[in-house]
């Protein structure tokens, strides 16, 4: 248990909204993203939330590429229950080489993954979404940031330190100048950004994302387990201490028209 990545550990315990900047993030961002009667591809899609928000909007089809077995039965299921009428998959594949075609898409999405990734790593899945799509087709994204612009490189460097000690993953979330800088290098246009507060672990943003049967599910396995507990409490000490520095960022960039 405490050697587990903080994002499965909260979904042992029922947390299904895993998002930086909670559902009210994706959902601005989503607002943003044309998608009915679009070829959309979702990058790691967990759980499947985003995905179920997705063919709410009636795409003309939906591919998932994950890398974990477990999350490609997941999405395998819930696409054949929520969605028989239109094409759906879900491919075992790293987001940095789905193995899918190249200019297939219409519309990517990736959220809470190129946080957790090098500079290298997160260049190149920047790089596959870029192969995937059309000409005008959108790369819309929803990860962990950092804050202001200016924000002295030791805190930086400080804040991505706690955060590897208290979710177990090498988190390496960036400002929203230099997430800009980055998918811009990459030949992308900026359409559009937006930003949350990080408030995971808030009861405010839980009732939001969760509603209260959820919390009350949460609670109810977190505190029946000392370990669970312990952990959970370590997170959401780190997310408040560093409260100022961090928030939910999200963009919508578009491959230029030829």
């Amino acid at each position: 248990m405490e050697h587990l990545q903080g994002h499965w550990l909260l979904a042992r315990i029922g947390k299904r909204v895993l998002r930086p900047g909670g559902k009210k993030l994706t959902g601005r961002m989503l607002a943003k993203t044309e998608l009915e009667g679009k070829d959309v591809v979702e990058f790691a899609p967990g759980l499947g939330r985003t995905t179920q928000l997705i063919l709410e909007r009636k795409p003309k089809s939906y591919r998932g590429v994950d890398r974990d077995p477990q999350v490609v039965d997941i999405i395998t299921k819930l696409t054949a229950e929520n969605a028989p009428s239109i094409p759906t998959s879900c491919a075992l594949h790293d987001a940095a080489d789905t193995g899918l075609e190249s200019e297939s898409a219409d519309a990517v999405i990736g959220e809470a993954m190129l946080t957790m990734q090098t500079e290298r790593g997160k260049r190149a899945i920047i790089a596959e979404a870029y192969r995937l799509l059309r000409a005008g087709g959108t790369y819309s994204i929803h990860e962990l940031g950092l804050q202001p612009d200016d924000l002295p490189e030791p805190v930086k460097d400080e804040v991505r330190k706690a955060l590897a000690r208290s979710i177990k993953v090498n988190a390496r979330p960036l400002t929203e100048k230099e997430w800009r800088e980055l998918l811009e290098s990459e030949g992308f246009e900026v359409l559009w950004s937006g930003k949350e507060p990080m408030a995971l672990l808030d009861m405010r943003r839980n009732l939001a994302d969760e509603g209260l049967g959820g919390v009350l599910r949460i609670l109810r396995n977190m505190l029946g387990n000392k370990d669970i507990r312990a952990r959970v409490m370590n997170m959401k000490s780190t997310f408040h201490k560093y409260s100022k520095e961090l928030n939910g960022i999200a963009f919508v960039v578009r491959k230029p028209a030829k």
